[in-house]
């Protein structure tokens, strides 16, 4: 697995803790932005306006690109009172399911993401993330 900056590393994890999160993923690349990168990306592939946390890019036999928003993600764990760690780890399974052809358009498909993202979480040492504190 590839780990690309387009910002300053500071208070974003380390590539070994991505490549943990990851699972020995092979075939991706996990790229953190900054806002305005985020927005660009969201905009022409989603058509919305703003950033989103996770954008998944799957080329096939779950091999892709994987975009984190750094500034999303850290706002999204300040508000969801969780680390920026455990937020990160989740983001980083969820975007890799996607690349595995994941989805979660209905109710059935997003509970069984679900149940696939807390099973590889807990495996990671974290806590449920969808468990109201």
């Amino acid at each position: 697995m590839v780990v690309q900056y387009a910002l300053p590393r500071r208070g974003v994890p380390a590539p070994n803790s991505f490549r943990r999160w990851a699972g020995g993923a092979s075939g991706v690349t996990l790229r953190i932005v900054g806002a305005s990168e985020g927005r660009r990306l969201n905009r022409l592939y989603r058509g919305k306006r703003v950033a989103t946390n996770v954008l998944s890019f799957p080329y096939g036999r779950g091999r892709g690109d994987v975009v984190l928003c750094h500034p999303v993600v850290v706002r999204e764990a300040r508000t969801q009172d969780k680390t920026l760690a455990a937020h990160y780890a989740h983001l980083v399974v969820h975007g890799l399911l996607h690349l595995k052809g994941y989805d979660h358009a209905r109710a059935r498909e997003a509970a069984r993401m679900e149940r696939a993202e807390v099973r590889k979480l807990r495996r990671l040492g974290f806590e449920d993330p969808y468990k109201i504190k």
